[in-house]
């Protein structure tokens, strides 16, 4: 069997048991009969291997010698000859291996985590409203966005973006009453930019971005621990949801495995892990949805809802959606639900400044009771926090 040595790179344990027994022995058989496998186990681990190594563009029997990087997986490759048969030039084309992504993301978001320490226990409040609910819709943060303010109105960069998240949370939260539970939504685009490329994942529009992808990172987690810790002081229970959104899928994913192993043995705190874009919390007779706003238009939303929570649907007499995305308030009263999208604490950058996008820039906090829904509503506008 003609196998090159360099397929160990792309081996798995196993497999690279296997070869080195084939490469050393000369065949599948006799290294079948030595490892004391049979010889179709073999041989079935090693086209696997093949296999592997082909899609990341190492195929000798097939003259491919360019491996494309971590994280891709060859989408087809062009090769040339002369009329010898001698090779005489090749196009590899590539493209993104999401399954690897993912991958690589978990194997980062483990790497950081791997050395946190337990939060010291934070003591729930002596008294807490068991009627109430409160909501904190944080719409759209853009942690990692760069905003100058000779060309935008007003300088934004990640500090500015980590001060003004947690003041308003600090500050709203000091007015609003100890209800039994805070719900912490976070409507989506936390992060300005879901990785180093900095650009948007779909339609690859350039971003303004301040800091590295890294200290980004870490300063987003940072900010967003320090918010729920403050709510427990507030409140027993705090529950959290990461939309994604079309600045950051999979940074929304990787925050939401933050914090799930930051509040991993604080049974008053909840992270909701789930991998969908539509969120929905029953309390009492208030049913609440949730998503980031760029995917389903927003008329459509109370359909969705009734669909895939029917049995809330019916047992709520009130019922709202909160989502992000617009960067503005807007309410639509629709049939059977009411649908609102919130204002960001964020700055415009420079691209949506040229485009004449203007609105108010504050963070609100909505009470709900158990029986009557929404009962209270307060707003702590970034004018308050730099005043």
């Amino acid at each position: 069997m003609n196998l090159s040595p360099e397929l160990a790179r792309f081996a798995s344990p196993a497999q690279d048991r296997y070869l080195e027994a084939v490469l050393r022995l000369g065949s599948c058989r006799k290294a079948a009969k030595e490892l004391g496998v049979h010889s179709a186990t073999v041989s079935r681990c090693i086209k696997a291997l093949q296999d592997k190594a082909a899609q990341q563009g190492f195929s000798p029997d097939h003259d491919m010698h360019h491996v494309v990087p971590d994280g891709f997986r060859v989408k087809g490759v062009s090769s040339f000859y002369n009329r010898h048969g001698e090779l005489t030039g090749q196009w590899v084309k590539s493209t993104t291996d999401h399954e690897r992504r993912e991958e690589l993301l978990r194997a980062a978001v483990e790497a950081m985590t791997g050395e946190v320490q337990p939060l010291p226990p934070i003591s729930a409040p002596e008294f807490h409203d068991e009627r109430l609910l409160t909501v904190l819709p944080l719409g759209d943060p853009h942690f990692g966005m760069r905003a100058w303010a000779a060309e935008t109105g007003t300088d934004f960069d990640l500090e500015t973006a980590e001060r003004l998240t947690f003041a308003a949370v600090d500050r709203i939260s000091a007015r609003t009453p100890s209800s039994h539970t805070a719900l912490l939504l976070n409507l989506g685009d936390y992060f300005h930019a879901d990785n180093s490329t900095n650009r948007t994942p779909r339609s690859g529009a350039n971003l303004d971005v301040d800091g590295r992808f890294r200290q980004i990172a870490e300063t987003g987690v940072r900010a967003l621990i320090r918010c729920i810790e403050r709510l427990l002081e507030k409140h027993q229970n705090v529950i959290v949801r990461n939309n994604p959104g079309n600045h950051d899928p999979h940074q929304a994913a990787m925050l939401s495995i933050c914090l799930a192993a930051r509040f991993h043995d604080n049974p008053r705190v909840r992270i909701d892990d789930s991998p969908s874009s539509f969120f929905y919390y029953r309390f009492g007779k208030t049913l609440i949805g949730s998503t980031h706003g760029d995917g389903a238009k927003l008329v459509d939303l109370p359909l969705i809802m009734a669909r895939d929570v029917k049995d809330d649907w019916a047992a709520a007499d009130y019922r709202v959606w909160h989502c992000g995305h617009f960067h503005h308030d807007q309410v639509k009263d629709l049939v059977g639900c009411t649908v609102e999208t919130h204002r960001t604490l964020a700055s415009t950058d420079a691209w949506h400044t040229h485009q004449g996008y203007r609105s108010g820039r504050d963070l609100k906090a909505i009470v709900y009771d158990v029986e009557y829904g929404e009962i209270a509503r307060l707003r702590c506008g970034v004018e308050q926090i730099d005043s």
